[in-house]
């Protein structure tokens, strides 16, 4: 039998909302009317879709789509569905206005999805959570965390907030590394081309003459037949080091060994950390306001830290805070990662040997956590303001990482036009050493 859903006044003027089963609508109204009510609204329970409908459904609206969907794309998403639920509209409403204005793609697929799952009679979190392509566990808990406290619509200003400064930063270190990348490219491509075309014309012209050579032309001379016999090497060793890294980082032992060790490399080391505690902090610090518990908030900063130091120490204190204990004593106690046999390795191999392990062995019992993020962390805790402080925390290591990008781009600017002009200097001076000597000998 049909099942309704219907809004009524009793005689007192107090509003009613229940379900009533009848053979038809005209019936339903008139059992309510018998009960005394004055029905304002009634309408036909959805019930949820049988999963041929939902296939048959998907294979009408769907388009094809490879991957997940970009931050970028869903930073914008959020952003829109804030405002349109600022604005009053209902949730379903604003889903569909968004679906629509979307091209095809991962995120509309999502969306379609979405709303077929609110029609059936889901509620926000729990469509969105059955889309994870589009929408993570961090996104999903702050919005079932809104749904719970009735303030969708400030959950969802938070979220994209938080989104829109996480591609902020991003944007930020990336440009930072676009320029030295893209300049290091182009001059060995140029380098390769010097001693693939050119060096090995003028050898001919040395070798007709029969002169002795200078040690720099000689060296350059031998680095020409190697880029010449061994030319598949130049890709080759950077990728034979991509794919082994690659391999390595498939174990756990191996990922934290990798993960290690980038963190404690000079300069780029210290760059990363304050870019994930920026990350995370903010990541915890919108879960603690929007209503998460911490042990929920800690498990999903955990998973979005990115990195498996990190990860293992949010871990500890998850089970830490599980025991009884506050947030910031385990961030002190646990910061220190302390040795490890793959980042020795990688520290030998790649940081030139005995050198790398005496720097491993220095640099090894370095906290990743200091002393003003704990301390804040502790105060936060202290007032009850520990998003308060966490946000702080953010906002100091986001300026930290922006200024120190930008120190370094500055920096790198220099020693690239050092580096490259000795390069051509040295190739420059080695052909032309022999040519000053010949044509002396022919004057």
């Amino acid at each position: 039998m049909p099942t309704f859903q219907f809004e009524a006044m009793d005689a007192t003027g107090q509003e009613i909302k229940d379900v009533i089963e009848a053979p038809s609508q005209e019936e339903a109204q008139a059992t309510i009317r018998q009960w005394g009510y004055f029905v304002t609204k009634i309408s036909p329970k959805k019930g949820r879709k049988t999963a041929a409908e939902k296939k048959k459904a998907g294979k009408r609206k769907r388009s094809f789509a490879i991957g997940g969907v970009g931050s970028a794309k869903l930073t914008t998403f959020t952003r829109n569905l804030s405002i349109l639920q600022d604005a009053g509209l209902p949730i379903l409403r604003s889903l569909r206005i968004l679906e629509n204005q979307e091209k095809g793609g991962a995120l509309k697929n999502c969306l379609m999805d979405v709303c077929d799952e609110i029609e059936s009679g889901a509620t926000l979190s729990e469509a969105m959570a059955k889309a994870p392509k589009a929408f993570n566990r961090l996104y999903v808990n702050m919005v079932k965390a809104g749904e719970a406290g009735g303030a969708l619509e400030l959950i969802l200003q938070r979220l994209a907030d938080f989104q829109e400064r996480s591609q902020s930063l991003k944007r930020k270190v990336r440009g930072a590394l676009v320029y030295p990348i893209f300049v290091v490219l182009f001059a060995v491509g140029i380098l390769v081309f010097i001693m693939w075309k050119i060096v090995p014309q003028f050898e001919k012209i040395f070798k007709d003459f029969n002169t002795t050579l200078p040690v720099m032309t000689q060296i350059l001379i031998k680095v020409s037949h190697g880029v010449l016999n061994w030319w598949f090497l130049l890709p080759g060793i950077p990728f034979s080091i991509w794919l082994f890294i690659k391999l390595v980082r498939r174990f756990s032992a191996g990922r934290y060994g990798w993960d290690l060790f980038t963190l404690k490399l000079p300069v780029f080391g210290p760059l990363m950390e304050k870019n994930i505690i920026a990350r995370t902090t903010r990541t915890l610090g919108t879960l603690v306001a929007s209503g998460v518990p911490i042990l929920e908030a800690m498990n999903i900063t955990k998973e979005t830290s990115g990195n498996a130091v990190f990860e293992n120490l949010y871990q500890k204190v998850h089970e830490a805070i599980r025991e009884g204990e506050a947030v910031a004593q385990p961030l002190k106690e646990y910061s220190k990662p302390g040795f490890h046999p793959v980042a020795m390795f990688f520290w030998f191999v790649f940081i030139a040997g005995p050198i790398g392990l005496l720097l491993y062995m220095i640099r090894m019992n370095d906290r990743i956590i200091d002393d003003m993020v704990v301390n804040m962390v502790d105060v936060g805790e202290e007032t009850g303001e520990l998003d308060t402080m966490l946000y702080k925390i953010a906002d100091t290591y986001d300026d930290e990482v922006k200024v120190i990008t930008e120190a370094l781009t500055r920096l790198m600017e220099p020693l690239l036009i050092i580096f490259l002009g000795g390069i051509v200097g040295f190739i420059v001076v080695s052909l032309f050493l022999p040519l000053i000597a010949l044509i002396n000998k022919l004057s």
